[in-house]
C-alpha cells in the first residue's frame, strides 16, 4: 500500500513540475520578443516566481522516485534496463531545469543573446523527454 502512495505522490509532483517547466520557456519566448524596459521587469518577476515555485516540485519528484527505488530494492534496480534509460532522461531534465536558472539570470541582467525562435525550440525539449519517460515507465521495453 505504501508503494501505491509513493507512486501517486511521485506522479502528482511530476505533473506539477512539468506544468511549470512547460510554461517557463514560453515566458522566455515572449520576453525575448519584448523591447520595453517596464515589460522586461514584469517578465523577470514572473519568470523568477514561476521557476522558484516549481523547483520544490522537482525536488519532491526526485524524493518520491528515490523512495520507490529503495522500496523495490537493489535487485529490481539492477535488472530494470528501462529504469536506467528513464533515469538518464530524468537527469537531462534536471540539467534542463538548472539551465532555466542560467537563462533567468541572463534575462534579469539584460544579457539575453538568444532569439524567440530559440526559446520556441527550447520549449519542446521537456515535451519530448516527457513522452520518452512515460513510455519507458509504462511500456518497460527492456
Amino acid at each position: 500500500m505504501i508503494i501505491l502512495w509513493l507512486k501517486a505522490l511521485h506522479i502528482i509532483f511530476m505533473v506539477a513540475w512539468f506544468a511549470g517547466i512547460f510554461y517557463f520557456p514560453r515566458l522566455l519566448v515572449y520576453h525575448a520578443q519584448n523591447q520595453s524596459d517596464q515589460v522586461h521587469q514584469q517578465f523577470c518577476i514572473m519568470e523568477r516566481r514561476l521557476l522558484y515555485f516549481v523547483t520544490p516540485f522537482a525536488i519532491l519528484t526526485a524524493v518520491f522516485g528515490i523512495c520507490l527505488m529503495v522500496l523495490y530494492g537493489s535487485e529490481w534496480l539492477k535488472t530494470s534496463g528501462w529504469l536506467h534509460a528513464k533515469l538518464t532522461l530524468v537527469t537531462l531534465l534536471y540539467v534542463y531545469h538548472g539551465y532555466c536558472f542560467v537563462l533567468l539570470k541572463r534575462f534579469k541582467a539584460g544579457r539575453n543573446k538568444r532569439s524567440a525562435r530559440f526559446y520556441r525550440y527550447f520549449n519542446e525539449a521537456p515535451v519530448i523527454l516527457l513522452f520518452a519517460i512515460i513510455i519507458l515507465a509504462v511500456v518497460k521495453p527492456f
